[in-house]
């Protein structure tokens, strides 16, 4: 991946689409201070090089019947990696997966999880993630109140580039 310079204009770019990445060019560069097409460059730029991803929409879980969060630790049988692959492509195909890491430490992977209820978590771990073939141990954590949610990133670290 070619390394880009992000100069300060760059950095309010990604910081003001972070807030909302629905802003027009014209209202992006009046917030960075710029003249729309050198802004519209700039945003190709960060959009072509791989900086900015992908643009989202945001749902709230709430709103549409997902009441109920988690997060599950999920540890696989260590002989062999015979059902690591196995493992990888049926969480890519659990809809209530909404990310899955590889971790160190006492677990192998970790889930974040929505459901409707109890009922649907208990569905979802009795009937697809246990009848996995590899799956030793899993272990939850529910989601009690929520104290901060962002799909934004640190910036900070960015300015001595």
């Amino acid at each position: 991946m070619p390394s880009l310079t992000l100069d300060k204009t760059d950095l309010r770019i990604l910081a003001e689409l972070q807030l909302d990445g629905r802003l027009t060019n014209v209202e992006l560069a009046e917030r960075v201070a710029l003249s729309p097409s050198p802004c519209l460059r700039r945003l190709k730029q960060l959009e072509e090089s791989g900086v900015i991803r992908q643009y989202v929409a945001l749902l709230d879980p709430a709103h549409i019947g997902l009441g109920l969060q988690a997060w599950v630790r999920v540890t696989l049988e260590k002989r062999g990696n015979m059902h690591l692959q196995s493992f990888i492509d049926a969480v890519q195909n659990w809809p209530e997966v909404i990310n899955c890491f590889a971790m160190t430490g006492e677990m192998d992977y970790l889930l974040q999880v929505y459901f409707e209820d109890m009922e649907h978590f208990s569905r979802f771990v009795m009937d697809e993630l246990l009848q996995h073939p590899g799956v030793e141990d899993v272990k939850s954590s529910f989601v009690l109140k929520e104290i901060k949610r962002t799909t934004a990133l640190p910036l900070g670290q960015m300015r001595g580039m």
